[in-house]
């Protein structure tokens, strides 16, 4: 799951009339020359801790703070909703399909939303896919108060739900260029990346604790008030419009989102970014083998214990390598830090599936999730720096839909080799692929090498 989001001196005006405008560095991808790094390391052990420095930035500060409350909320709801169905039908063939049912209204509405984010005052969209990704909750408890029990309805609200959330997605992270500087991206982006994956595991960990207390309906209600702290933070944004562009139309349709993939085939260094996370992902995450892993290589363990946690070990170290960012935020030479990590997530998934002690699983995983962490961090700086602005909701988009699909192309990937092959060779052969495929990106593109601000 992926990362996040004052406007320039560009005449932009603020919507509240103060601080957040003077607070809008003017972005070094319009153009202009980005700021210098930070002049004097932090003194001891400060230098590895968590960059902070866009949290001085007002507006950037509402709407990471609102990535808070909601990374959790959305995670009651991403409980609930298997839970309800499993419930009602007795079947985790049903839950597969509800998540297909998610997942395709997802992609089609970020490949399109991300077109509408260039053409829109950003702030506007946000507000308004907020707000239907809050009445989409309240109709969730609604349903579950009144005890429909309706497969159909779940569904349906489901779709609904996360076409909301494809059209949200390329503008909330397109907009984080518009909100600091080009220096303070990374950092930007480790922030926004580890308050999520923090609701990763609190998330779940929070709905099976008030579930026996408070019921499941009330998890629907519970996200939907945390979303109205979302649609407050957004309304207190900046103005997010265009820039100015010679007063041309824009348009969002089917043309403009093409216009995005041309964009990424002659950007280089985009299409090597999205090509190292499909590689990463695709080859390299092992999650669809978790169950049968748990059950045969760690069994001795306790299946279930083993088995939450080989979930949790990922989003754990993603977690620890963002409270410790300051390590690495800082580094310039972007292409590298993505080249390396991605061949690190290769390296710790080889280190899961060769051992068969559970704690050196975990300790490979957790590794592993630092490495995507920085992956993360990198790959989304490198998205909203070489990407102009009028192609930044386009690019988001297209992001989205990669980090959506790589890993359940991944799951049809592993579950199908372990048929054939074993888990351990799965697991083993997927990070090998992702070693040797990141190291020929490498080589044969100098692109990739050379990109830094």
């Amino acid at each position: 799951m992926p990362s996040v989001d004052t406007s320039s001196r560009s005449g932009v005006e603020d919507h509240q009339g103060h601080e957040d405008l003077d607070a809008a560095p003017s972005p070094a991808a319009e153009g202009q020359a980005a700021s210098p790094p930070a002049a004097a390391a932090r003194p001891g052990w400060r230098r590895f801790a968590m960059d902070t420095r866009p949290l001085r930035r007002p507006a950037y500060r509402r709407l990471w703070a609102s990535t808070i409350v909601t990374s959790v909320g959305s995670q009651l709801t991403a409980v609930a909703v298997p839970k309800q169905i499993y419930d009602i039908t007795g079947s985790s063939a049903w839950v597969g399909y509800a998540s297909l049912a998610g997942l395709v209204p997802m992609v089609l509405f970020a490949l399109w939303g991300g077109a509408v984010a260039d053409t829109v005052d950003r702030r506007k969209l946000l507000l308004v896919t907020n707000t239907g990704i809050a009445v989409t909750s309240v109709l969730f408890w609604v349903q579950a108060a009144a005890g429909l029990d309706s497969v159909a309805v779940l569904m349906l609200l489901l779709a609904v739900q996360q076409a909301f959330f494809g059209l949200n997605s390329p503008a909330r992270t397109a907009s984080i260029a518009r909100l600091v500087p080009a220096d303070e991206l990374p950092a930007a982006n480790a922030l926004g990346s580890t308050v999520m994956q923090t609701g990763l595991v609190a998330g779940p960990l929070l709905a099976g604790a008030l579930i026996p207390i408070v019921g499941l309906p009330e998890l629907y209600l519970i996200d939907a008030v945390a979303l109205t702290v979302t649609v407050w933070a957004v309304w207190r944004l900046p103005a997010l419009p265009p820039l100015a562009d010679g007063g041309a139309p824009r348009r969002a349709g089917l043309r403009e989102v093409v216009d995005g993939f041309r964009y990424i085939g002659m950007q280089q260094v985009l299409l090597l970014s999205f090509l190292a996370d499909i590689i990463a992902m695709v080859f390299g995450m092992p999650r669809a083998l978790f169950p049968q892993m748990a059950e045969e290589t760690f069994g001795a363990y306790g299946s279930e214990f083993a088995l939450g946690l080989l979930f949790a070990a990922i989003p754990v170290g993603a977690v620890i390598g963002g409270l410790f960012s300051g390590t690495f935020s800082r580094a310039r030479r972007h292409g590298w830090m993505v080249i390396g990590s991605v061949v690190g997530w290769g390296l710790a998934v080889i280190g899961f599936g060769l051992t068969g002690n559970l704690w050196v699983a975990v300790a490979c995983l957790a590794a592993g999730g630092v490495a995507d962490m920085v992956s993360m961090v990198f790959r989304g700086a490198i998205l909203l720096s070489a990407a102009t602005d009028e192609m930044r909701g386009r690019m988001q988009g297209v992001f989205t839909v990669v980090v959506a699909g790589g890993p359940r192309l991944a799951d049809v990937l592993h579950g199908t080799s372990a048929s054939v092959a074993g888990t351990r060779w799965a697991v083993v052969g997927g990070g090998a692929l992702v070693v040797l495929l990141t190291l020929a990106l490498a080589v044969l593109t100098p692109s990739l090498r050379r990109y830094r601000v």
